[in-house]
């Protein structure tokens, strides 16, 4: 199990359009993508800087993790994702490593990637996630 790039770093937002606005007019980013993952209650935007992609997240639902996130902590860095080869076999080897996982199992996430949650309790308070393309 090693990870090929960060896939991209997932960022909670209260207002998706205003956070757009920002990272396209003062860093002149381009938001090349808007998904909504309704099972996960979020929207989301994409923009690439280099390999490495931002991925803005605005709750749909108070009661989703991202609109919890907010409640709790505010704005900002929510997890840093990391590209595998394969998310199933990714998480299985971080689980028998002694790491507390989120999902068992990947699920589809935004840009149709398998993802899996490592919790942030085993990462050093980072939430992180694995993604794979199937």
């Amino acid at each position: 199990m090693r990870p090929s790039h960060i896939e991209h770093i997932g960022i909670a937002v209260s207002n998706l359009e205003e956070a757009i606005r920002y990272y396209e007019q003062v860093l002149g980013l381009e938001c090349y993508a808007l998904e909504e993952v309704k099972d996960q209650k979020v929207r989301t935007a994409f923009f690439r800087v280099g390999e490495t992609k931002i991925e803005l997240l605005e709750s749909t639902g108070a009661d989703g993790a991202v609109g919890k996130f907010i409640e709790k902590r505010g704005q900002g860095v929510h997890h840093i994702a990391f590209a595998m080869d394969d998310t199933d076999k990714a998480l299985k080897e971080a689980e028998a490593k002694g790491v507390q996982l989120i999902d068992k199992t990947s699920r589809k996430g935004a840009e149709g990637l398998d993802i899996g949650f490592l919790h942030p309790k085993s990462t050093f308070g980072v939430l992180t996630e694995f993604c794979s393309h199937k």
